[in-house]
């Protein structure tokens, strides 16, 4: 592989990785930890992730419970979930937080299919973004006569290739996440 492709085909998959982390904070009616991923605490006046400061477990489909290895926290783990986008309640019962997670609503679920085929076009904008600035800057040096037009327009067919991959594999996790969100 060509490293003037290797840089772009790099930033592409950073746009996939991304969407995909972002499709696991998706709920889709099942309690799942990963929710809590981009939570932090106050813990001593510094923002810490949530996993670091207590057990989190999944004791049975609809519930999550958290731990905290102080029990002072128990009233921050509260206000940091209550003041994320989750959409969950906590409860307390002065030694674990419980996250109960609602059945999801038939509406709710093609709400959430939305926002996933909404974020999956995000990502296909953004992988057409590199795929431009890629062959941009191989017409540049084209131009500039540092390769020939002939591997210029090697390079762009590559390029191409490189992003259709990448299109229909947005396409696939989208098709998945669609088809887990709307799975009753």
């Amino acid at each position: 592989m060509d490293e003037r492709i290797a840089k772009y085909e790099e930033k592409m998959g950073k746009t996939l990785n991304s969407m995909e982390q972002d499709f696991v904070g998706i709920r889709a009616g099942r309690a799942n930890p990963h929710i809590l991923d981009k939570i932090t605490v106050d813990y001593y006046g510094t923002p810490t992730p949530l996993q670091q400061v207590g057990n989190i477990s999944v004791p049975d489909p609809k519930c999550i419970v958290i731990a905290p290895w102080e029990p002072k926290m128990v009233k921050e783990i509260e206000r940091a979930i209550n003041a994320s986008d989750i959409g969950i309640n906590p409860t307390n019962d002065g030694k674990n937080v419980r996250l109960t997670f609602p059945e999801l609503t038939e509406e709710r679920r093609k709400e959430l299919a939305k926002d996933v085929k909404k974020r999956g076009e995000d990502a296909k904008v953004a992988i057409r973004n590199i795929r431009r600035d890629g062959i941009d800057a191989f017409k540049k040096i084209a131009k500039a006569g540092e390769i020939s037009e002939d591997e210029g327009k090697d390079l762009e067919d590559d390029m191409q290739k490189i992003t259709d991959d990448f299109i229909k594999k947005i396409d696939k996790a989208v098709e998945e996440k669609t088809k887990e969100v709307m799975t009753v």
